[in-house]
């Protein structure tokens, strides 16, 4: 609520120094709210498809009707807009009016911070621009769009925050496709912009290229929850296979080293049977979080199945493989995760252990189905040897 003040006394002061609005800007307005209608309506059935299946941060593809108006409306005329497209998408979400009301207020905020900024710092007239005042005419509407897209993050992703006890870095500010999705979406924006001053009625023709983005989101959601585990976000088997074999056959052409990591959760079947299954999936999620954060980018990290997690790490040899595995043993032996018991009252889980096991390319197996069942058996041979332990496979045989 405080945020939601704050933002909504920026909005009256930037509300306050706005142009009164003209004919142009009210027919703009007119042709941006028919081009959201039009596009909302069209995709109804994906936006409620999409908004089932997600997890974490939703791209909802406004910014393709309103960053345009940051641009070139008056900010009354803005917020107008933003709370008629938001509504019309509350109807077909059907989610807690207190979440749409935040993040509206949200965005209503990051569109007068931009669209002020913008102004402030002198926009030319597009309709007579040359060569080189382009350039400068496209680096302030970046600049805009950084603002709109930073406020909305800081916004919406400290909600979520503050929301949740164990926050995580995707959890917050969505994945790189979520921020991809949303920086195409306001450069959509930006060239709708651009037609709604130079040619008005070709505003329409965006209508149908929103339409056509918003399945390709959707296609592209599809191919990702079919190659990710529901429970922790991370890749299923199917998933880690085709990304890990893609990495061992660059590895192999390189003629280079490459690591398997095999995680096998100690005694979590007592979690499940002491606390409850929603308990275990806290844990999972949790451990999931640190599988993420201790890993690089080019790390493929995957959930093998119950409390199995599968890591592969490119470039890495066996001292390397030893040490990160350590310190990924050592992050999850720390964690405490606040969850609650089966009568649903809050307990704190303190110290999961885990046995890690590890196999290298070449020197354990040279297929990728090999490496799995040597550090599947290095797995074992940690649990034999008390749990809570690294332990590397056999080298191969002849």
């Amino acid at each position: 609520m405080v945020a939601e003040l704050v933002a909504l006394a920026g909005v009256a002061l930037a509300a306050m120094s706005a142009p009164t609005p003209g004919t142009t800007d009210w027919l703009r307005l007119g042709l941006l709210f028919a081009g959201a209608t039009v596009h909302i309506q069209l995709t109804r059935r994906q936006e409620e498809r999409r908004r089932s299946r997600m997890r974490s941060v939703l791209i909802d593809l406004n910014a393709v009707w309103v960053f345009p108006a940051v641009l070139v409306l008056p900010v009354t005329l803005t917020v107008a807009l933003i709370v008629a497209v938001r509504a019309q998408r509350w109807l077909i979400a059907r989610r807690p009016a207190h979440n749409f009301v935040f993040s509206t207020v949200a965005h209503c905020f990051a569109a007068a911070l931009a669209g002020n900024l913008h102004r402030a710092l002198g926009p030319s007239d597009w309709e007579s621009l040359t060569a080189a005042a382009s350039l400068r005419e496209f680096a302030l509407i970046l600049l805009a769009a950084a603002v709109y897209e930073s406020v909305q993050l800081v916004y919406v992703g400290g909600a979520i925050a503050l929301s949740g006890p164990s926050p995580t870095r995707r959890g917050v500010f969505g994945s790189t496709a979520d921020n991809l999705l949303e920086a195409i979406a306001t450069g959509l924006g930006a060239v709708t912009a651009v037609l709604l001053v130079a040619l008005p009625p070709a505003v329409l023709i965006m209508t149908a290229v929103a339409v056509v983005f918003n399945r390709l989101a959707e296609i592209e959601q599809l191919q990702a929850d079919a190659a990710s585990d529901p429970k922790t976000g991370l890749r299923n088997m199917r998933g880690w296979s085709e990304a890990a074999g893609r990495a061992l056959r660059r590895v192999r052409r390189a003629d280079g080293v490459l690591a398997v990591l095999m995680i096998d959760l100690d005694h979590f079947k007592d979690v499940n049977d002491t606390y409850g299954h929603p308990a275990g999936d806290d844990v999972l999620t949790r451990v999931a979080g640190v599988l993420r954060e201790a890993t690089r980018p080019a790390d493929i990290v995957g959930r093998f199945g119950g409390e199995e997690f599968l890591l592969l790490l490119p470039d890495t040899d066996a001292d390397a493989a030893r040490h990160a595995a350590e310190r990924i043993r050592a992050t999850i032996a720390e964690l405490h995760i606040d969850t609650t018991d089966k009568r649903g009252s809050h307990v704190a889980i303190a110290g999961p252990t885990a046995s890690v096991g590890i196999a290298v390319y070449p020197d354990h197996a040279t297929t990728l189905d090999d490496l799995t069942q040597a550090a599947d058996a290095a797995v074992y041979a940690a649990k034999e040897a008390g749990r809570d332990a690294v332990h590397l496979a056999e080298p191969a045989g002849p």
